[in-house]
């Protein structure tokens, strides 16, 4: 037999403590009968007598002397890591695992990562920064953080940013060359450059006004997975770029870009980190959420 049950090793352990049957039971909350029933099983699939027995007393056999004198170190560790591991429910510390697409790294997650480290120095934050919308829990992550339209309903959500507003943006000198939009069907008409959201392809620009919503699959001279080249782009007069208002910002104060479409530009829901489960939630992530939370 190449595995035993664990229960019937600790009861061993109990009686081999114990030396008695009765007082085994008691300790354990069973009767004596269900000990001795444990001990002859445990007996057969081993293939040893472990203990000696008479109406009056219990005594180890050889064999039952060195089983005992093995197992008792390794049941101690056991219970300490238990031990351990219960304790994450109260005490912040440990790793939590955390999946952020790289929208959302500088927005939510750096300007408070820093005192998260210094509130809770026992947790290890652990971040994946990747764009494809995996699942989380296949991925062995522990949390996530995305655009709340793109978390699956059976996951815990808490917002980590207030409402973003997109904004369509190009340089003066492609304006100087190409009239403004004035719908976003006009798109078709200009140089766009397309963002890449991991797995999920181009993004389509997406519109609304009043009651009105649509969409616009663009085409241009270049497709980028990372903010900064789109922005980059666009000031060097590539083409308009679609991109968060706060990124777009301090490109629009200096005069570099310009915004068009405003009004077809309406704020949705920003970020949020999910996860799977309230039940039994260990303390680390639970200090995470509330550090991120708005």
């Amino acid at each position: 037999m190449d595995t035993y049950d664990l229960g019937a090793l600790s009861t061993f352990l109990s009686v081999a403590e114990e030396r008695s049957f009765t007082r085994a039971a008691k300790r354990l909350g069973v009767s004596p009968s269900a000990i001795s029933h444990s001990m002859r099983e445990l007996e057969e699939a081993i293939g040893v007598r472990l203990l000696s027995r008479t109406t009056r007393s219990v005594a180890l056999t050889d064999a039952g002397e060195r089983l005992r004198s093995r197992l008792r170190p390794a049941f101690t560790e056991i219970d300490g890591a238990v031990s351990q591991v219960a304790g994450l429910r109260k005490q912040p510390a440990g790793r939590v695992r955390l999946l952020v697409p790289r929208l959302a790294v500088n927005s939510v997650l750096a300007p408070k990562v820093g005192d998260f480290v210094r509130k809770y120095p026992d947790i290890l934050l652990d971040v994946t920064a990747d764009d494809r919308r995996m699942d989380i829990v296949a991925g062995g992550f522990d949390a996530g953080i995305q655009f709340g339209e793109y978390i699956e309903k059976d996951m815990i959500a808490v917002r980590v940013s207030p409402d973003l507003r997109p904004v369509i943006v190009g340089s003066p000198a492609y304006f100087q060359s190409h009239p403004k939009p004035k719908s976003p069907r006009d798109l078709v008409r200009h140089r766009c450059i397309n963002f890449r959201h991991g797995d999920a392809g181009l993004y389509r620009w997406e519109f609304e006004k009043g009651r009105t919503s649509l969409s616009v699959a663009v085409t241009g001279p270049l497709i980028a997975d990372d903010l900064d080249l789109v922005i980059r782009a666009a000031i060097d007069d590539a083409g308009l770029a679609y991109m968060g208002e706060d990124k777009a910002a301090p490109h629009l104060a200096s005069g570099a870009l310009m915004r068009v479409l405003e009004e077809w530009c309406q704020p949705f829901p920003g970020f949020f980190l999910y996860y799977p489960s309230r039940r039994q939630q260990p303390a680390a992530l639970s200090a995470l959420i509330n550090v991120l939370r708005l």
